[in-house]
């Protein structure tokens, strides 16, 4: 059994995880993720890392209620167990002294960025940060994410906060101020990493997004998470997660990813979860 650590709400609808696996740490590396259940008989939910301690064997994760399973660990407290989580999984986020790298995170991409805008800075990169959110209210971890940053970009789209705008507010921030990419990684929603792959193909540099989001079962068993990749079939959960957005299928990833949103309505409606 894992301990839970901490359990708290961050922003709306986004909670914040902390458990106790040091052997699952041990061998964490940056855009890895690990596999948990909330419970026995609970379904399995691949979810990025946003943090760990190798000295205390903790791990931290920023998860969306979305169904059944996200709203019972949403429901954890500090002393609680779960009995499975599983990693680190997944192809670790290339680490390299690119040049300028510029990261971009909506929702709990902000949180999953983390340990890779750490890494890329320590390799002495030019790291310009962008968060993107609807409103102010779900921006968060600002203060986390700036020492590690030439730039942090907050941008929203009713313009509570920084610039108001989608992510293609960032190409024009980025192009007005000088700063000229050497590559660009995205986490977040399927939304935010497809608009990603497509604001900044003009540059003709790799765009790196972060597939997590179609994945299920996390062992590429289930095949759900295929993705055509430069007219390759890949699996999101042991090719990647992370693909250069330039050569992924998007229109065949943005119907797959539509595929269990009935099923899982149901699911939140016959188990009483009402989202947070």
């Amino acid at each position: 059994m894992f301990e839970v650590i901490e359990r708290e709400r961050i922003v709306p609808n986004l909670h914040l995880l902390t458990l106790r696996a040091p052997e699952v740490v041990e061998g964490l590396q940056p855009g890895q993720f690990v596999i948990v259940r909330s419970g026995e008989g609970a379904e399995r939910i691949p979810l990025s890392v946003a943090d760990w301690d190798r000295e205390q064997g903790t791990l931290t994760i920023i998860f969306m209620v979305v169904g059944a399973s996200t709203e019972k660990l949403s429901a954890l407290k500090p002393g609680d167990t779960i009995p499975t989580v599983v990693g680190p999984l997944g192809r670790p986020s290339e680490i390299d002294n690119f040049g300028t790298v510029v990261c971009i995170g909506g929702c709990y991409g902000m949180g999953s960025l983390f340990p890779t805008i750490k890494a890329l800075n320590e390799k002495g990169n030019k790291v310009f940060g962008v968060l993107e959110a609807r409103s102010h209210n779900l921006l968060y971890w600002q203060d986390k994410l700036e020492p590690y940053c030439r730039r942090l970009i907050t941008i929203t789209r009713d313009g509570t906060a920084g610039a108001k705008g989608h992510v293609k507010k960032s190409v024009e921030i980025l192009t007005q101020s000088g700063v000229k990419p050497d590559r660009v990684i995205a986490n977040g929603c399927t939304y935010l990493v497809y608009r990603t792959a497509k604001d900044y193909a003009h540059l003709d540099i790799p765009i790196i997004v972060s597939l997590n989001t179609i994945m299920i079962d996390g062992t590429g068993m289930c095949g759900v998470c295929r993705v055509t990749v430069d007219g390759k079939m890949k699996f999101a959960c042991v090719d990647g997660p992370d693909f250069d957005g330039r050569l992924v299928d998007w229109e065949e990833l943005l119907k797959r990813r539509k595929q269990y949103m009935d099923e899982e309505a149901f699911l939140v409606h016959h188990s009483g979860c009402g989202g947070v």
